[in-house]
């Protein structure tokens, strides 16, 4: 399977492009999420998804790797495929997609076009509990307040902390403090536990 291209960019528009890897020219579906970053780019490197149908082999294309693992687990629910995850990730970015999911947000997955309320519901059944298992650092923004979150909730819940209990507390300890360290921050929570 074909996991990323690095190549010259020789074609780009919003719905895909063509990276040249060697002399050979690849079409690869993308995200406008992904158009918005690679836009401007002369040499790129591009993760993908290689989906091998019986009446083709289609590369859809990702900026960056949390799109890409966004992408394989909106595609594992039942009836929604490539396009429906393509579509989902031009409107949302990976981030906000993690975010619906994660506090059960049927609105925002419904503000996609195409994707209705019992779509919208699958989603979040079929995925809470996979995204809750993705690595933290795989899928949220590289931004200090999330990665401080999400390891301060992950160290809290080893400490006995659930992670329902924790997450509000973590939330406006960042709002009041923007800057707060992590070691703060799980004091700081342990404190007010």
């Amino acid at each position: 399977m074909i996991t990323h291209l690095q190549g010259k960019l020789v074609e780009i528009n919003p719905s895909f492009l063509v990276v040249d890897c060697g002399g050979v020219g690849y079409k690869v579906h993308i995200s406008l999420q992904t158009y918005a970053k690679t836009q401007h780019a002369e040499n790129l490197l591009i993760y993908t998804y290689h989906l091998v149908r019986e009446d083709a082999q289609i590369l859809y294309g990702f900026a960056d790797k949390q799109e890409r693992i966004i992408f394989e687990k909106l595609i594992s629910v039942n009836g929604v495929g490539p396009a429906s995850a393509q579509m989902m990730l031009s409107t949302l970015s990976a981030e906000e997609i993690f975010s619906a999911v994660s506090h059960s947000d049927v609105k925002m997955l419904q503000s996609v076009k195409g994707i209705g309320l019992k779509t919208a519901q699958r989603i979040i059944i079929d995925l809470k509990d996979k995204i809750s298992k993705i690595e933290d650092t795989e899928i949220l923004s590289k931004s200090s307040e999330n990665k401080n979150k999400f390891e301060a909730l992950s160290a809290l819940e080893v400490l006995g902390i659930s992670k329902k209990a924790s997450e509000n507390m973590v939330d406006k300890l960042i709002k009041d403090h923007p800057g707060i360290s992590l070691e703060e921050l799980i004091k700081e929570t342990l404190k007010k536990s």
